[in-house]
């Protein structure tokens, strides 16, 4: 199977010198990850993610994508064969990177997303779908509290590079905090951008996290979660023992390395 197989040809771009508020604005509205930076020739010169637009401090600035993106991505083209690329992507941890035409073209072409290959994998109802979700989850979880304070949660996130956080009270997940919500919230801009006025306290991760939380047990299946992140477009499911009881997390990730090793 290669890379054209499966990549998506329609997947949004914006430009290097457009504002990085709209390039926010793209990924929250839209609820994508990543976008494509293309130059004036439309050659990829860079991505940005959510995490990269995160790092805006006021909903009128002036910043350009430029001044915000990862330069020197790792990028694909339409006939490289896609294991390959998805152990490269894997290796990097990269859950999409950029498709061009040739090595030596870097036109864009489109986007590969580790999601577009899961896709894939259940059209075909490959076996190792079958797989218990036991086997395959993370069981070193970063979690957090309701009552944490926002700010704080995110900064461990970005320290540990991790897109999301699930909440938990007593031993039991009872919400997730994701960049997408922090995103839609808001709640990461300073004081005089909140809707509520200028002297906002700091926001408690109670009153943005997601609920409620979508988890799977120990005996379902890797398909199981497979269906569930794209139904849902979430990057990961909590994993519960039989009494609720938080016990593993998996996400796209640990899909694909079930799927191809």
């Amino acid at each position: 199977m290669r890379v054209q197989d499966v990549m998506d040809r329609n997947h949004p771009f914006i430009y290097v010198d457009e504002l990085a508020s709209k390039a926010r604005a793209v990924l929250r509205e839209r609820g994508l990850r990543v976008l494509p930076v293309l130059d004036e020739n439309k050659r990829v010169v860079g991505m940005v993610s959510r995490s990269d637009v995160m790092s805006i401090t006021s909903s009128v600035s002036a910043i350009r994508v430029k001044g915000i993106m990862s330069t020197h991505p790792y990028v694909a083209t339409p006939d490289m064969d896609i294991v390959q690329v998805l152990q490269e992507m894997i290796r990097l941890n990269e859950w999409y990177v950029p498709v061009v035409k040739s090595s030596q073209d870097l036109s864009y072409v489109g986007v590969l997303g580790l999601e577009h290959f899961i896709l894939r994998a259940l059209e075909r109802d490959v076996a190792r779908l079958s797989s218990p979700l036991s086997t395959v989850m993370s069981t070193q979880l970063f979690t957090c509290s309701p009552h944490d304070e926002t700010d704080n949660i995110w900064q461990q996130m970005k320290q540990r590079s991790f897109a999301a956080c699930p909440v938990v009270d007593k031993g039991k997940p009872v919400g997730i905090i994701t960049q997408q919500n922090l995103l839609e919230s808001g709640a990461l801009l300073p004081g005089f951008e909140a809707q509520k006025g200028r002297f906002k306290k700091p926001t408690k991760i109670s009153s943005i996290m997601k609920t409620p939380v979508v988890s799977l047990k120990l005996t379902d299946t890797v398909k199981d979660a497979a269906v569930l992140m794209l139904e849902k477009n979430i990057g990961r499911v909590p994993i519960v023992d039989d009494k609720g009881f938080l016990v593993g997390i998996v996400d796209r990730e640990d899909v694909v390395k079930t799927l191809i090793k």
